[in-house]
C-alpha cells in the first residue's frame, strides 16, 4: 500500500478517498473497528482508504515531560495499517502545525490533500489547535465541504479499548490482557546480536535482540511466547517458533543492561545472528529473580521451559 510523508507526497491523481485520523499507537482492536470501517466504506464508494497519522506523537512535542512510552514504532504502525489495506499519510507534528485551526486542518488535509468523500472517526476524536475541534465541528465542516462524517461509538469489553490501557497492561507485564486489547500478541522487533553466550553454556542458547529494537518492552520477567523469523517466507516451518522469553538485566550475573532474549524451545541448532526477528509475548510466567548460583538458575530455567511448552502447545501461532 502507499505511504506518503507529508501532503506534498500525495499524488495529484489519487482520486476520491475515505479517510480517518489518529495516532494509532498499538493499532489495537478499538482502532481496527474504525480502520476496517474505512476500508469497507472506501470499497463501497470506489475510493482509496487512507489513515492520517502523526509523527512524532503530539504529546511528545507539546508536553515532552508527559510523553507516553510508544507501544509501536512508526514502522510497526505503518506495517499494521498497510496489512489492514490502508494507504497512510504521515504528517510531521510540530509546534507550528499544532496551531492550525480545525477548519485549516480539515481544508488542507481532507479537502485539498485527500479529496475525502467520507471521514470515519471515533466519537471522542479531537483535532486542531488546543484540540478545539470535535465530531460536531467535523460534521459542520463536512456539510460545508461536501464530505460525509461517520462517527463510531467507543469500542471495548468492560473498559474501553485504548492505547493508554494497553500501555499500562504491558508495563505491568500483563501481556495476556494486552493481547485481548490488541487482538494478537504484543511484539518487539529487532536484529539478533551477540550477547554474553552464557545461555549456550547453560544449555539454553538465546537470541538477544539489539538495543534499537522496536516496540514497547513489557515489565521485566519470564514469558512464554513466539520468535518469528521475519526474513523467512510465511510458509516456512521454522518461521514461527515457540520460545521462552526473558526481559531484564540478568541479576544473577550482576548485569546492568536491560535485554530481551528468547530461547527457542528444544532447539540448539539455530544460527540466528543478524536475522530480523519479532518476539511475541503470550503469557507471563514469573518476575525476574536473582539466584544464589548457576545450579539454582538452571533448575528454574528447566521449570520455565516446561511451563512454556505446556502453554504454547495449546495455541496455534497467529
Amino acid at each position: 500500500m502507499q505511504r506518503w510523508f507529508g501532503l506534498d507526497d500525495v499524488p495529484d491523481d489519487l482520486g476520491p478517498t475515505v479517510a480517518t485520523l489518529g495516532n494509532f499507537d498499538g493499532v489495537h482492536r478499538g482502532h481496527r473497528v474504525v480502520l476496517t470501517r474505512v476500508v469497507r466504506e472506501a470499497r463501497d464508494r470506489r475510493a482509496t482508504p487512507v489513515a492520517v497519522t502523526f509523527e512524532p506523537h503530539p504529546i511528545a512535542v507539546l508536553f515532552p515531560e508527559r510523553a507516553p512510552a510508544l507501544i509501536t514504532s512508526l514502522g510497526q504502525r505503518l506495517d499494521e495499517l498497510a496489512a489492514l489495506g490502508l494507504a497512510v499519510l504521515v504528517i510531521e507534528f510540530t509546534r507550528e502545525y499544532a496551531q492550525l485551526t480545525p477548519e485549516e486542518f480539515v481544508q488542507s488535509t481532507f479537502v485539498e490533500g485527500l479529496h475525502a468523500e467520507a471521514v470515519v472517526v471515533g466519537k471522542d476524536t479531537r483535532f486542531g489547535v488546543r484540540n478545539s475541534g470535535d465530531v460536531e465541528t467535523l460534521r459542520r465542516l463536512g456539510v460545508r465541504h461536501g464530505f460525509d462524517v461517520i462517527a463510531l461509538d467507543d469500542i471495548g469489553e468492560g473498559a474501553r479499548w485504548s492505547s493508554t490501557q494497553l500501555r499500562a497492561e504491558l508495563l505491568a507485564g500483563n501481556v495476556s490482557h494486552a493481547a485481548e486489547i490488541l487482538g494478537r500478541p504484543h511484539r518487539v522487533t529487532g536484529t539478533v546480536v551477540h550477547g554474553d553466550h552464557r545461555g549456550r553454556a547453560l544449555g539454553y542458547p538465546t537470541a538477544n535482540l539489539s538495543q534499537d529494537h522496536e516496540g514497547l518492552v513489557p515489565a521485566d520477567g519470564v514469558y512464554a511466547g513466539w520468535l518469528v523469523r521475519l526474513d523467512l517466507p510465511a510458509e516456512q516451518p521454522d518461521r514461527t517458533l515457540p520460545a521462552a522469553v526473558s526481559v531484564g538485566t540478568n541479576p544473577t550475573f550482576d548485569g546492568h543492561q536491560r535485554r530481551v532474549e528468547a530461547y527457542v524451545l528444544d532447539r540448539t541448532d539455530l544460527d540466528l545472528y543478524g536475522e530480523r526477528v519479532s518476539v511475541e509475548f503470550v503469557a507471563r510466567l514469573r518476575e525476574t529473580l536473582r539466584f544464589d548460583g548457576v545450579e539454582a538458575l538452571v533448575d528454574q530455567m528447566e521449570q520455565d521451559v516446561a511451563r512454556c511448552r505446556e502453554i504454547l502447545s495449546a495455541i496455534v501461532p497467529g
